[in-house]
């Protein structure tokens, strides 16, 4: 059964009760959003069902954590990880921060500043904005960035938001003056919207289908053959959320929630990213990140490929779960 979360907290619960409370679903799954995610965290802490979110905020694994949440999607600080670094020691050590005035916006200027910090000590903070969602002006925004010593713009920002910043950032030249380097930058929804406006920018990756791990070409294959093209980050964490519910109920041998529940926490499990463990402290997938640069396109049939230039394999992404601030 399915449920629309209108990308607002309030409709998605009362959607998860309805489907939940009147239907009698016992795992779900859904909310891109983390804000959304972070709602329907606080309804999973106080019902008796498995969750896994769509949202990368560090906080739905982190401060917000509970029992029934287990999460497959790469979180914020796993994305940190991958960019940070390689940002502040081999592009810029002048970075500003432009993100979303929400919950994941605020999730990747925590964790990349903290990250870049500890990276590099001459790393510097040059400014940080904030925008409202949905925003459909950013000159002002991309004016200060402009004029200001940076020499690298971090963006915390996803969807439409990231797209049409892009778009106008490039247009005003701005790509052509400072690096731009976004956690989600690579995603083949953003490349799509922002065509050529992405090339020569620098994205965190989470997905790609060209990657050589798990069983992922076996899902490619069969994801193109069922649709029109080929799969992003959101269909793999659609994908193995559902397919990590149904292998917990494989190895509890029961579909009861406490036995899942039981099975899954601290559980190794083949996924498209290779063997991952939902681990027991947090119920975070340990999945292996990548920073890679847009480039023309070639092969995804989109105007910018991913060349993908470092790795940081999965038990590597991530701190202990109480840095994060989860106690479970």
């Amino acid at each position: 059964m399915t449920g629309d979360t209108e990308t607002e907290s309030g409709a998605a619960q009362d959607e998860a009760q309805r489907v939940v409370q009147d239907e009698g679903a016992e795992y779900v799954f859904g909310a891109i959003s983390s804000s959304v995610a972070l709602a329907l965290n606080e309804f999973a802490g106080e019902s008796d069902f498995i969750y896994f979110p769509g949202g990368a905020a560090v906080p739905i694994t982190g401060g917000s954590c509970n029992e029934n949440v287990f999460r497959f999607e790469t979180n914020t600080a796993q994305i940190a990880e991958a960019i940070s670094a390689y940002t502040v020691n081999n592009i810029s050590t002048d970075v500003w921060f432009h993100t979303a005035d929400y919950a994941y916006g605020d999730s990747v200027y925590n964790r990349v500043s903290s990250r870049m910090e500890s990276a590099n000590s001459d790393y510097t903070e040059i400014g940080r904005t904030r925008s409202q969602l949905g925003a459909d002006s950013y000159g002002s925004f991309i004016s200060n960035i402009s004029n200001s010593d940076a020499g690298v713009v971090v963006l915390g920002m996803t969807g439409g938001d990231l797209v049409t910043f892009t778009n106008q950032a490039a247009n005003a030249g701005l790509t052509d003056e400072i690096a731009v380097v976004g956690p989600t930058q690579s995603f083949r929804s953003v490349r799509a919207g922002t065509g050529e406006n992405s090339a020569r920018t620098f994205g965190g990756v989470r997905y790609l289908p060209s990657l050589e791990t798990g069983d992922n070409q076996q899902f490619v294959d069969a994801y193109t053959d069922s649709n029109d093209g080929q799969p992003g980050n959101f269909a793999r964490v659609g994908y193995d959320s559902i397919r990590l519910m149904a292998k917990g109920m494989n190895q509890a041998g029961s579909t009861n929630v406490d036995d899942v529940r039981d099975a899954l926490a601290g559980g190794s499990f083949e996924t498209v990213l290779g063997e991952i463990t939902l681990r027991e402290g947090d119920h975070q997938a340990t999945n292996p990140t990548w920073i890679g640069e847009l480039v023309t396109g070639e092969d995804s049939g989109l105007a910018t490929d991913v060349e993908l230039i470092e790795q940081v394999p999965g038990d590597e992404t991530l701190p202990p779960a109480s840095d994060l601030g989860c106690e479970l």
